[in-house]
């Protein structure tokens, strides 16, 4: 990684590793609006383009790994990152290829990561290979900051049912804590609430830090435009992260700015329409 002091006029640095939607709603494509509404400078290595609009995934057509490495390595070696997070992956040789090269470019230097363990889109369309699942695991997981799963995400990466994960907190307290323990100093874990009970009038997302819990209680939004929510709220939590901010204090704004992102969505397509991560630069 380039190593020089950022120059003061220079924005906080971020680097998405993620898929590429078309419908420019999830994706490389609402990180790098969600990084400009931070007022940080994004970059990106796109490790898979989907064929995708507000009605679903259509076609996803995987970046081979060496060229995904290649992106990594022509980004950090130049311009370096401040924060780094990782999306989409879709296979294991790529999880395995973006962890090897992030454990040689940040050789132990404190760059937060974030790492949005995503699996399956909002319509359904499964993005991880099954396969891919024990590479996320043991390959990047113990590289990351804090990870950012929601709860049918959470239910996959520890073995916990699903349904017991939706119905109760209690069992989502459970499943956040063996997730934060299976490794020694591991990772803190962000739970996202939305896909509990819909007739719930909150949504609660849990964060374990450093053995310390965090609880963030929000009004459930009765909308459709909901896609982008998980993608943009970790793009928003790196951003904050790389401008210093401590993680409960970046986790509080990150969830407190993608309410307002959903708030703000606008009608666009046919099916689950996009969040808007420009909401705050509209005069």
């Amino acid at each position: 990684m380039n190593r020089e002091p950022r120059d003061p006029r220079t924005p906080p640095r971020v680097l998405t590793i993620a898929g590429s939607d078309s419908g420019g709603g999830a994706g490389i494509q609402a990180d790098l609006k969600t990084f400009a509404a931070h007022s940080a400078y994004g970059m990106s290595a796109v490790t898979a383009v989907t064929v995708q609009n507000t009605l679903g995934v259509m076609a996803v057509h995987a970046v081979p790994p060496e060229l995904v490495a290649a992106q990594i390595d022509a980004v950090l070696d130049d311009i370096g990152a401040d924060a780094i997070k990782i999306g989409m992956l879709g296979g294991a040789a790529v999880a395995r290829a973006v962890a090897g090269r992030l454990r040689e470019h940040l050789r132990g230097e404190p760059i937060p990561v974030v790492l949005d363990p995503v699996m399956i889109a909002k319509g359904g369309a499964p993005l991880l290979a099954d396969e891919a699942v024990s590479a996320l695991l043991e390959e990047l997981l113990p590289l990351a900051t804090v990870v950012t799963p929601n709860l049918p995400e959470l239910a996959r990466l520890t073995g916990l049912p699903v349904a017991s994960l939706l119905a109760s907190e209690e069992e989502r307290r459970r499943a956040v804590a063996a997730l934060a323990q299976c490794l020694p100093g591991g990772p803190a874990v962000l739970a996202k609430g939305g896909h509990a009970a819909e007739d719930e009038p909150e949504v609660v997302d849990l964060l374990l830090a450093a053995g310390v819990w965090h609880r963030f209680v929000h009004p459930r939004l009765a909308v459709r435009s909901t896609h982008g929510t998980g993608c943009t709220l970790a793009a928003a939590l790196a951003a904050r992260l790389a401008a210093g901010e401590a993680l409960p204090e970046a986790a509080s704004g990150a969830i407190e700015y993608v309410a307002g992102a959903i708030a703000a969505a606008y009608p666009l397509g046919r099916g689950i329409g996009p969040v808007d991560p420009l909401y705050r630069l509209k005069t």
